[in-house]
């Protein structure tokens, strides 16, 4: 299995956290255990987020720099096409 480190697999991987969560089948003490987790997730999470929309946002304003349409690498996954060249 490759790994799984883009935006849009961090969205899938939050998703499945809110499953765990929300299973009626967990015992108090499991509940408790994915309580943990989930916070855990969600302080990584948002630095990676904070960090691709500083990316964002510095595809956006820099006007020396011609973008052609291109997403930066860090918010396509691909390691071959995107900002910077």
């Amino acid at each position: 299995m490759g790994t799984k480190n883009t935006l849009l697999d961090l969205n899938d991987y939050l998703f499945m956290q809110i499953e765990k969560l929300s299973d009626d089948d967990l015992s108090q003490e499991e509940l408790e255990k994915e309580i943990k987790r989930s916070k855990a997730i969600e302080q990584i999470a948002s630095r990676v987020i904070g960090c691709a929309s500083v990316v964002l946002d510095a595809a956006k304003f820099n006007s020396d720099f011609e973008t052609k349409g291109e997403a930066p690498r860090l918010l396509t996954g691909d390691k071959n096409k995107g900002l910077p060249k």
